[in-house]
């Protein structure tokens, strides 16, 4: 069995070497797309019970591990220097700095790398994180799935 949650955040980034707007700073309203698959919890008394995993467990993770840490804030690839000098001169600035250009198909990477040792073993029903899909807009998202090329989201 597959199911998905859905949560929606706001963020800025800027794709330095892009050759037309997203060169830019400017912003998204993110939304990201979490699908777990394992076996459906059969279990009278469990609050579990008839679920995959509850909802509002999967938000509760993906709150705290990356939509807290990402919402509102920039999103920066390290070695963009110049945007990274120019946000440590904003006082409490939320940055957030990552090792790869945040496109949607790097972040949606970093976001899986984050999450999925929070779900595998969950609920001990072969629990696993199947895909992060991750929405720039509305038209455009991309997908990591497993076996996935990780990369490092600094905090």
């Amino acid at each position: 069995m597959r199911i998905t949650r859905r949560l929606e955040f706001d963020a800025g980034h800027r794709i330095p070497d892009h050759r037309s707007q997203c060169r830019h700073l400017h912003g998204h309203r993110y939304a990201m797309e979490i699908t777990l698959s394992g076996e459906v919890i059969e279990k009278t008394g469990d609050p579990a019970n008839g679920m995959v995993m509850d909802f509002g467990d999967i938000k509760t993770i993906a709150l705290r591990e990356v939509v807290d840490r990402w919402d509102h804030a920039f999103l920066v690839y390290e070695g963009d220097t110049e945007v990274v000098l120019l946000l440590e001169k904003i006082p409490g600035h939320k940055t957030v700095l990552l090792d790869v250009v945040p496109t949607a198909e790097n972040l949606a990477k970093a976001a899986f790398r984050i999450l999925e040792p929070h779900y595998t073993h969950a609920y001990g029903n072969n629990l696993k994180l199947e895909r992060i899909r991750l929405y720039e807009t509305p038209n455009c998202w991309a997908d990591a799935t497993a076996p996935i090329d990780f990369v490092e989201a600094k905090p």
